[in-house]
Order: C-alpha cells, then structure tokens, then sequence
C-alpha cells in the first residue's frame, strides 16, 4: 500500500538523520514527496508529524522570492537554524518543510531564473552539503555548530528543479500516488468526526472516481453552507454582518453556530455541485471570449 510505503519513507529519513553522526554512510539531508495536485501530500505530513511529535518549521513556496536580493537564501538559513533550536532549547525533533518548491524554484517555460532563485539553490545545496555549518551573516567562529536537521520538500514535478539540488547525494525522493484503498482510508479519517461509516466512504469515492484528495475535503465544507446561511439570518442578516462580526462588544458573544449533522445524501449533493462547477469552467472557458483573437 502506497501510505504505508510513504510513511515508512518519511520516518526512516527523518530517523537517518538524528543518527546521522552514528552512520559510516551518506545520509541525503532532504526527502522531496513529489505527485499530483491535491492528493495529500501536506496532509499526510502534518499526520507522521503529529505521531512522531516533530515540531517542523514550515516555509511556502512564496517567501523563496523577495524584491531584496539575498533575502530569501537568508530567511531559509535562519528557518533552518531555528528548527536547530527547537531541538537544542525544547528537546523536541523538528524539520525544515518547504511545501510546493517548484512553483517557487521550478523552472516553466520561458520563465527566467532570478538571483533569488540562484541564491535559494545555493543556500539549499550548501545546507545539504553542510548541515551543521550555517551562517546567517554573522562573523564565523569555528565552535559555532548546528543540529543536524533533516528537510522535507513538498511538490509536483521537480523535474522542473535545477538538477544539481535533486540529486540523489542531496535529495531522496518518494512518489506520492494514493490508490483507492489509500484514497478511502484518508477520507475515512477526514470524515472520522463525522461518524460517517467506511461503508459510506466507499460509497461517495466511487460516485466520484478519478477525483484529488481536496475534492472530498471540499464536499464536507460545501456541506455547511445552507447551515451558515441560516446562521446569517438568525444573527440579523446580511445588513447586520458587520456589526456583529467585527463591532460587537467584547462581552458579546455571537450566536452559537450549530454545524449540519453530516449525512451520506447531504456529501453526496456537495459533490454533484462540486462535479458541475468542475465541468462548467472546463467547457466554458470565457477567457476565449475575452481574448479572441489569440491563438489557441
């Protein structure tokens, strides 16, 4: 099964890493889980995280690019160096996560490479290469060490990386592809609060084939949009959101919300809706109409 696979994975490379010092081998400081759009790569993360008590420190894809050049190569290091005392200071294990890095550091196209882009890989292969040498700027002592602190990227095609960073000294990678059984078992666990049966999983996974993980996480909140709107109206209505969402009083509380008692029917609904508004934007396409004269 994949998400055993994947776990295994995840927690071996961590693990190599706090025993790196006892290990007469190379030891890649980073684990890129790589795959398609919305199949719960983050998400299965933030799960061994909580099972193994990691406190990571987490970067996006969009703090890799600044209009001060340096800046981002900088923040990466410091990340780092916090995770480092995180595990120093509160005897926890940490990690550096960096989720979706090729849409920070990838490669499309026509598109340039900026010098935050060329400092960024250099910080990351240099942080690799060295990962208890790391300097912020600071004047360089030679007892200035740092915890070994293994780094976990997120992302969908790192071919789109530059090579050199992905290579397997560096990097080790994991394919991240759920299959059925892995898809029902997650969304199982996403319904879990629910109380909704295994049976029933398996029953809306079906009805909707072929579908990212985030399309069945989205039928659940769609689920609650008659039950808010009823809520606006009991607060006052819509004249009266303002006032009661932002300017209240301190002592004031808002009327209690009561969330839908979440049924089989009502996520099913979710994702008729959902499978409309899916096929709608793929065959109306109006940006052909506003654009007509340019080429398909």
């Amino acid at each position: 099964m994949n998400h055993v696979k994947a776990v295994r994975k995840f927690v071996t490379h961590i693990v190599k890493n706090y025993i790196a010092h006892l290990l007469d081998i190379k030891i890649p400081l980073i684990l890129g889980i790589w795959g398609g759009k919305g199949q719960g790569k983050s998400f299965q993360t933030e799960l061994v995280f909580q099972a193994m008590g990691i406190e990571p420190i987490i970067m996006s894809a969009g703090e890799l690019e600044s209009e001060r050049a340096g800046e981002p190569g900088r923040l990466i290091r410091e990340r780092y160096r916090a995770a480092s005392q995180v595990v120093q200071n509160q005897g926890k294990m940490s990690c550096l996560m960096i989720n979706d890095i090729d849409a920070g550091l990838g490669r499309f196209g026509n598109t340039q490479m900026t010098v935050n882009n060329q400092i960024v890989v250099g910080s990351l292969m240099n942080l690799a290469d060295n990962p208890t040498r790391v300097s912020i700027g600071q004047d360089w002592r030679e007892s200035d060490f740092t915890n070994r602190i293994p780094i976990i990227f997120t992302g969908n095609d790192f071919s789109t990386i530059y090579a050199p960073l992905i290579r397997d000294g560096r990097m080790e990678k994991f394919y991240w592809q759920p299959n059925r059984e892995d898809i029902v078992n997650i969304v199982h666990r996403m319904y879990e609060k629910d109380g909704i049966p295994k049976d029933d999983v398996v029953r809306i996974v079906d009805e909707f084939p072929n579908q990212a993980l985030d399309f069945y996480g989205a039928l659940r909140s769609r689920t609650y949009d008659r039950s808010i709107s009823k809520w606006i109206d009991e607060i006052g209505g819509v004249e009266k959101l303002g006032d009661k969402l932002l300017r209240r009083k301190k002592i004031e509380k808002l009327p209690v919300f009561t969330p839908p008692k979440q049924t089989v029917e009502a996520l099913l609904e979710s994702g008729y809706s959902l499978l409309k508004e899916q096929q709608l934007i793929m065959e109306t396409r109006l940006s052909k109409e506003y654009m007509k004269n340019m080429d398909d």
